[in-house]
């Protein structure tokens, strides 16, 4: 496992992170799913047990992952190790009628932050993060200034903004202007380039970076076939119908060839091109088991300058409008 700086900030965190959203398990909200499915809360402690064991000491989580379970998980794996850090978000939560609500309050935050370490089983929490907070969130400065408050008083070490999957740009501009927090998550994988803009400009301005769903829910494993079908309590039943997963497996076909060319899985091959950038500080592909600890933190590859830039051309081309086709089909 390799390491890299977090921005300014003095963690130290594993190339490969654990992304804990689908150890949360299944979850709804009224009647639609947030969660991935069916969870078995022993093989997921062991797969942070696993993740421990390849080096991983990066673990990034939400409140609202699983309402809370995720972070429960990992509070009883973890704990107050001072050998894995923590990164959760705050900004999610249910309303009496079970509808998604986004509150970033002062007094929420401050509120879900006191729950997060109570789950969490910490004393602190290393990056606590802003869940897509939005630019009115922001510009009323409230939300900053809680953030503030709970580091001042030691709540939380570092904190930052889990940017927009469709359109980073208006939030991660207002916080670099700002110099707001200390980092960004954002959605970078071979069809989702759209924060490359906000990457390059963070790592100048030395936020760390966090690269979310560089596997775009498992589409990018290679693993998927045109007949995949997810249950009802998977999220990605919407987010991957039928019909945008099958123009999604045609479309990546010369990603399998470029992952073949390098000897490497598709999943390899496609993590591998994430860490090409070298604003990114860490990856978190979700893990949820043992065997998938493993595969995601090993066969990293050294991706050569004009297979990125192949990569980007590709993005240009084909998968724009594919990322708008997922994009409208989520809200169908």
């Amino acid at each position: 496992m390799q390491y890299r700086r977090f921005g300014e900030t003095d963690l130290t965190v594993s190339e490969i992170g654990f992304g804990g959203w689908a150890i949360g398990g299944p979850a709804m909200a009224g009647a639609t799913p947030i969660g991935w499915g069916s969870s078995d809360d022993r093989v997921a402690m062991d797969a942070v047990h696993t993740a421990l064991d390849q080096g991983i000491n990066f673990f990034d989580t939400a409140d609202f992952y699983g309402l809370g379970h995720s972070e429960k998980l990992l509070g009883r794996v973890l704990g107050n190790r001072d050998d894995a850090l923590i990164a959760t978000k705050v900004g999610h939560r249910l309303d009496p009628s079970g509808a998604i609500r986004l509150d970033y309050s002062p007094e929420w935050i401050i509120e879900a932050c006191e729950a997060s370490l109570r789950r969490l089983q910490r004393e602190q929490i290393d990056f606590y993060q802003l869940h897509s907070a939005r630019l009115p969130h922001l510009e009323s400065q409230e939300c900053l200034a809680a953030m503030d408050t709970l580091q001042e008083q030691g709540k939380i070490r570092f904190w930052g903004l889990s940017l927009n999957t469709y359109a980073p740009d208006p939030e991660g501009k207002f916080m670099i202007d700002g110099e707001y927090g200390d980092g960004f998550q954002v959605v970078l994988n071979v069809i989702n380039q759209l924060a490359l803009p906000i990457i390059r400009r963070a790592g100048r301005e030395d936020f760390g970076i966090i690269a979310r769903m560089p596997l775009q829910f498992g589409l990018l494993t290679g693993k998927f076939t045109p007949e995949t079908r997810f249950p009802e309590s998977d999220h990605r039943r919407s987010r991957l119908p039928p019909d945008i997963l099958e123009r999604a497996l045609a479309a990546l076909q010369p990603i399998w060839a470029m992952a073949d060319s390098y000897g490497c899985s598709p999943a390899e091959f496609c993590l591998s091109y994430v860490l090409s950038y070298p604003e990114v500080c860490t990856v978190i592909p979700g893990i949820r088991t043992p065997r998938q600890a493993v595969a995601n933190s090993e066969g990293v590859v050294t991706i050569a300058p004009e297979d990125r830039d192949a990569v980007e051309h590709l993005f240009a081309e084909r998968y724009r409008d594919l990322l708008e086709a997922n994009r409208l089909a989520e809200q169908r």
